[in-house]
């Protein structure tokens, strides 16, 4: 009797000289999207800057949709992660007591919570931003027994079937397969113009008995919708809308998903609006170096969940509250990063309105979340991808992508920030001579 052998294996290439862009088409899902944007094998990061296996250089003005404020890599969070992971820190937990837990909750305490005079329960929910607002969501209808909740067009809040159903955008609604129920949607500031205060009527259709508004458990609202357009609502408005939810007995939610952590210029987007939420939902860059982590904060009053009642095995990441806690006590401690980011949404608003007067166009957004409002999709498609070509990773918003937006890194230096704007100017001139080039031969 003869001993079957094995087939020899076939000799396998190493994996660093197989990597490429074939990789993912062939395995990878149909879903991906910003790699369709940008085609290139990303290896490394620091700062503001991307280096692809391809030798260049790219400066960063998408920042993981606002995920990475302080720009990739920063060394101090990335030294105190090393050295949590060296020590056999606590990597999962549950929602059990950690000491990386507890050192976070402390600093964001005594750091965020005190100064503003803030009084919040902090709930760590999945660790994403969709997590947070479906937790939101539940919790409004808990503590109000409606199910109705107000959302506003061009509104983007995630794509859980909750969040989603929130969310004004038709393409990634088209994607739930089921009805998104138990919302309604209510016009956001100027979205009729200038001249109506669609505020006002919210407010009418809502007292009127004939408005066909059911009872809304929660008004959720972005003070600047990111994905949607860039649009800002005034400190009027906002204020205006938390009064409705107060008269209606609805929780007046703010998703400072993308808009907060400094990107209007304070660490929350609406700190000098005058307003106080029920609950606040946070992610994208909470944890500061671009680690999944997601938060609630809610009114105590409104922390009526019985233990376990919303759970998720990855609530709360020890290894974000480690990273979360060194960018609050580094950038956080005073107002002196607040000032930097200000200063720099000055200068990036000046750079943005001089291109944009070239055209005719106009300028969108707040603080370091801004952009210019091309009036056509394809125009910012094809601006965006001049941008890629010359070393810029760049994206477009708003409802038909009309909108090339700016998130650069917060932390980014000015020569940095200035070449990267520089090679947007280029591009925007670029596109548009051919554009009007092919409008004067038709």
């Amino acid at each position: 009797m003869t001993t079957p052998t094995m087939p020899l294996p076939k000799t396998v290439t190493p994996l660093a000289t197989r990597i490429s862009e074939k990789t993912f088409e062939r395995h990878e899902s149909r879903v991906r999207s910003y790699s369709r944007s940008f085609p290139v094998v990303f290896d490394k990061a620091r700062g503001a800057t991307l280096h692809g296996r391809d030798g260049r250089a790219y400066i960063d003005f998408l920042s993981g949709c606002s995920s990475l404020n302080y720009g990739h890599n920063d060394p101090d969070m990335k030294r105190a992660m090393v050295d949590y992971v060296a020590g056999d820190g606590i990597t999962h937990g549950l929602d059990m007591y950690t000491a990386a837990k507890a050192r976070f909750i402390q600093a964001y305490e005594d750091i965020i919570l005190s100064p503003r005079d803030m009084d919040y329960r902090l709930m760590f929910t999945g660790p994403t931003g969709t997590n947070a607002v479906e937790a939101a969501l539940k919790l409004a209808r808990k503590v109000t027994g409606r199910t109705n909740v107000i959302a506003f067009t061009n509104g983007f809040h995630g794509m859980s079937l909750g969040a989603l159903a929130t969310t004004g955008n038709s393409g990634k609604r088209g994607g739930a397969g089921v009805a998104l129920n138990d919302v309604h949607r209510a016009a956001y500031d100027g979205y009729f113009g200038p001249d109506v205060d669609t505020a006002d009527l919210l407010d009418r259709m809502l007292d009127d008995p004939s408005g066909g508004i059911d009872a809304p458990a929660a008004i959720l609202v972005e003070t600047v919708q990111g994905e949607g357009g860039l649009n800002v609502a005034s400190p009027e408005w906002l204020r205006k809308i938390e009064a409705i939810a107060r008269k209606q007995g609805a929780l007046f939610i703010i998703d400072d998903i993308q808009a907060g952590c400094g990107r209007t210029g304070s660490f929350f987007s609406f700190e000098d609006h005058g307003l106080s939420p029920d609950m606040i939902t946070q992610a994208k860059s909470l944890s500061g170096i671009g680690l999944p982590f997601a938060l609630l904060l809610l009114r105590p009053e409104h922390d009526i969940w019985s233990p376990g009642e919303h759970n998720g095995t990855f609530r709360g990441n020890n290894l974000a509250f480690v990273t979360a806690r060194v960018a609050l006590e580094k950038f956080w401690r005073d107002d002196a990063f607040a000032r930097a980011v200000q200063q720099k949404a000055e200068h990036l608003a000046e750079r943005l309105s001089a291109i944009a007067g070239r055209y005719d166009l106009t300028v969108r957004g707040r603080g370091m979340m801004v952009g210019i409002n091309t009036e056509d999709g394809a125009l910012a498609a094809e601006i965006c991808r001049q941008c890629f070509e010359a070393g810029l990773i760049i994206e477009t918003s708003g409802g038909q992508d009309e909108v090339v937006k700016v998130l650069c890194p917060l932390t980014i230096e000015k020569a940095e920030l200035d070449a990267g704007l520089d090679i947007m100017s280029a591009a925007f001139e670029a596109v548009f001579t051919r554009h009007l080039s092919r409008a004067a031969a038709e």
